[in-house]
């Protein structure tokens, strides 16, 4: 982290200075930099790189670097108001206009401004990140035969083998195909499962992207409401009767964001009531390798004693390692797997085959299992101190479920708050220092009540998660009056 913020700041220092200079004219060598900004060659390497890459600077080998040329052939803007109404006006039979709001991913995807806490992240914090074994298995992976030639469509079958043998027993490598991460994979499995302006079941609440990939695709969400033991199935199977729909989509393990774990008796009822509506359930298993390490047992995917082939499998590496490897898989047995690979194909071609391999060295080296009991154990110790911290400093907030795996908290606001309560309350913590998620791009339809999700998976450590904490019970004293329906009563009595 630390040389990331040298490196940015030392091309904001260059491009202040460029001025200085005509436009041909040589900058300073870099030994000089590194020794007027005391910063290291690789520094200094990549800044120069940063701004040349924005067209500000031009680097000739053994010479250095210049100021480039200003560009003088900039046409004026044109007038693109005509796309509103092309893209507006399907003219076809759709029920549901396709339309494409990522708002509720982007909140978890933008870094916040330097400072403020990152309780809204989606991503594994860079301390919790394998950095080391991953650049080792990159490197290794370079240098094998081939690392850089055109892999199998359906992903290299050792990969493809590996992620067979995660999800259970009875699949093998040809129910697998490497995707580029979770959620192309559930898009794919979303456009191959039904036609637009269909409806599709989904937990209510759930996730953001999920929703969005579905109404980008014209499928209209339907909502099932979830408890602690996950989706309620009599409600499932009403829902199947009522909308005729033949996909729902689930996480049935470590729900995102209420972390609810599909209970037992329920796991085979799922599947069941899908059966006999004719349906598909779109397992979206993101969490598994986010487990914490006082769960216990984890139960295995429904997609690991599914014969009929009703389950679609969904899993990535992308949430336990780094956001730039995206490699994910779908799993699924019968015609369906020769649809998605069909739109598979058409959409992607295939995953770059670098990082397939460099998945495969990661995977099979000694630091996988280390880098996965380290995640285990911190994001426990992570939960218990933002539960704890919640606990003192929010006391009129409550916690409906302290799951056992995934990295956030779904924290719901006090019984009179409303959504404009929410809203405001997600203003007044980034006001304070804190970026946290709301709870409503978490629904499809108008939410229960008002809630957060806040993370502890991509902060830097227990002692930000109690800053951070301390400064929502700061946000909430300057929001909410001392006396009325919002009162919060003190933590430290």
């Amino acid at each position: 982290m630390q040389e990331r913020s040298s490196v940015a700041e030392l091309a904001s220092s260059l491009r202040d200075e460029l001025n200085r200079y005509s436009p041909g004219g040589k900058l300073p060598s870099s030994r000089a930099l590194v020794e007027r900004f005391r910063v290291s060659p690789v520094t200094v390497s990549r800044a120069i790189a940063q701004l040349a890459a924005e067209g500000l600077v031009v680097t000739r080998p053994g010479s250095g670097a210049f100021r480039a040329q200003p560009r003088t052939d900039v046409s004026p803007p044109g007038d693109t108001s005509w796309q509103e109404i092309s893209l507006s006006g399907d003219g076809g039979p759709e029920v549901v206009p396709r339309t494409v709001d990522a708002s509720g991913v982007l909140i978890t995807l933008v870094a916040p401004p330097p400072g403020v806490i990152e309780f809204n992240g989606g991503y594994l914090h860079p301390s919790l990140q394998p950095e080391r074994a991953l650049a080792a298995a990159l490197a290794r992976a370079g240098r094998r035969p081939g690392a850089w030639g055109r892999p199998p469509t359906d992903g290299l079958t050792e990969l493809r083998a590996w992620f067979a043998r995660e999800i259970g027993p009875s699949l093998t490598a040809a129910d697998v195909l490497i995707t580029a991460g979770g959620q192309s994979a559930l898009a794919t499995a979303l456009r191959a499962l039904a036609p637009p302006g269909a409806p599709v079941l989904v937990e209510s609440p759930t996730y953001p992207g999920m929703l969005a990939a579905a109404r980008a695709t014209g499928l209209r969400p339907v909502p099932v409401p979830v408890d602690a033991d996950g989706v309620r199935p009599e409600l499932l199977a009403a829902a199947f009767r009522a909308t005729g729909a033949r996909v729902f989509v689930c996480q049935p393990l470590f729900q995102n964001p209420t972390g609810a774990v599909l209970a037992p008796a329920r796991r085979g009822e799922v599947v069941r009531i899908a059966r006999e509506a004719g349906a598909f359930v779109v397992e979206d298993d993101f969490a598994r390798q986010l487990v914490h390490d006082d769960a216990g047992p984890l139960p295995a995917p429904l997609a690991a004693d599914d014969p009929d082939g009703v389950v679609v499998y969904v899993c990535s590496l992308t949430k336990v390692t780094a956001p730039s490897l995206r490699v994910g898989a779908l799993a699924a047995r019968g015609p369906v797997r020769e649809r998605l690979r069909a739109l598979q194909v058409v959409d992607n071609f295939f995953v770059p085959r670098p990082l397939q391999e460099a998945t495969l060295e990661l995977v099979g080296s000694p630091a996988w299992g280390h880098h996965l009991r380290s995640v285990s154990t911190e994001l426990k110790n992570r939960r218990t101190v933002m539960t704890v911290a919640l606990r003192l400093e929010l006391p009129d907030f409550s916690l409906p479920h302290i799951p056992a795996g995934g990295g956030s908290l779904w924290l719901r606001l006090p019984d009179a708050a409303t959504s404009a309560d929410e809203a405001a309350f997600v203003s007044a913590a980034l006001r304070a220092g804190v970026a946290i998620a709301p709870g409503r791009p978490y629904y499809c339809a108008e939410p229960p009540s008002a809630q957060v999700r806040l993370s502890f998976a991509a902060v830097a450590g227990a002692g930000e998660i109690t800053e951070g904490v301390r400064r929502l019970r700061a946000a909430c004293e300057k929001l909410f009056a001392a006396s009325g329906p919002h009162h919060l009563s003190s933590g430290h009595d």
